[in-house]
């Protein structure tokens, strides 16, 4: 018994110190793992790593592989960018080629839509016909309409033409419905779409972007919504359209027939890109406490892509002059 005694004693302490090992160990991770959760791919902690397959050893990609990573600080010096948060993407190298604040909590006003429009386009079926309920009714003073009504029966694609190009909050309201029987329900289909995408800055509470508190994002958050999105034709061919007509029913039966333009001046006419850019694809944002606000996609002539956005620009100029600089330093 002493015997046993003594081999216990003589094992403690390197059962002690693998216990702390083990405690110290976990900590690390532990504390990296919640560190990194405000800014998930902030720094490059997704890099490839060794993994066995087969018998032979191959380099696995990393989770954001495919995904650009931003800093902070490097366009905070830029005088032509007014704005509070801008950034451009280049998604064919996956690197950034500018940034301000691009992790800022801002409000997203109508580029709240990228979002809504990437869950029908994701998990609706297009061709549902859609009959808009009361929740469409927005009396909200400066809210964007498409002009649908209580008993208006439209599908679910021509409704993402009116919440894309007039950025009708109604739109979203009835999409909202349709898909998931509530505004709020919608919009927890909103945030965990968000945080599946790593959009850790970001919480919604409603389809359209009228202010709310709790209703918040960040310029690289949309960046990382958009890119989302490209992925679809379906969206590209919304939000790359100026102009859309759609014939519906009224609530009593009418037929009526809906005109609707899209508002991003690139895309209008009404501001030129700089050389050697076209503007392909992009949603707009404006309210009071928002400010004027851009999420868009250009090409270049050789045909590589790009995401760029805009938060709390001071005005509708200004946001199109903040884009204009920014996105100058793709071909420049």
């Amino acid at each position: 018994m002493k015997i046993i005694n003594k081999e216990l004693v003589g094992r403690r302490p390197l059962t002690v110190w693998y216990s702390l090992l083990l405690i110290a160990l976990s900590a690390f991770f532990l504390s990296g793992c919640s560190a990194d959760l405000e800014r998930p791919y902030d720094f490059v902690r997704t890099a490839s790593f060794d993994e066995k397959a087969d018998g032979n050893s191959k380099r696995a990609a990393g989770f954001a592989q495919d995904l650009c990573v931003a800093t902070d600080s490097s366009g905070e010096a830029d005088s032509s960018v007014t704005a509070e948060a801008a950034a451009v993407f280049d998604l064919a190298e996956t690197r950034t080629i500018f940034s301000k604040n691009p992790y800022e909590r801002l409000y997203p006003a109508s580029t709240t839509k990228v979002m809504t429009a990437l869950l029908a386009i994701k998990y609706g079926n297009l061709s549902d016909e859609v009959t808009v309920t009361e929740d469409a009714v927005i009396t909200e003073s400066g809210a964007t309409l498409c002009g649908i009504h209580p008993g208006d029966k439209l599908t679910l694609e021509q409704l993402l033409y009116g919440l894309i190009l007039p950025s009708g909050n109604d739109a979203g309201a009835a999409i909202a419905v349709h898909m998931a029987g509530s505004i709020e329900a919608f919009a927890d289909m909103m945030n965990e779409e968000a945080r599946r995408l790593g959009a850790t800055g970001t919480h919604f509470v409603n389809p359209h972007g009228l202010h709310d508190e709790n209703h918040y994002t960040t310029a690289y958050d949309l960046y990382l919504i958009f890119n989302e999105a490209l992925k679809y034709e379906t969206f590209r061919q919304v939000t790359g359209t100026t102009a859309y007509s759609a014939t519906y029913q009224s609530a009593s039966g009418e037929t009526i027939t809906a005109s609707w333009k899209g508002g991003n001046w690139f895309m209008t006419g009404e501001r030129e890109e700089p050389d050697g850019l076209t503007v392909f694809s992009g949603k707009t944002g404006t309210t009071q406490a928002a400010g004027y606000c851009l999420v868009m996609a250009s090409r270049d002539a050789a045909e590589k892509e790009y995401i760029s956005v805009v938060m709390k620009a001071p005005s509708r100029s200004g946001l199109y002059d903040n884009m204009s600089n920014i996105i100058s330093k793709i071909v420049n």
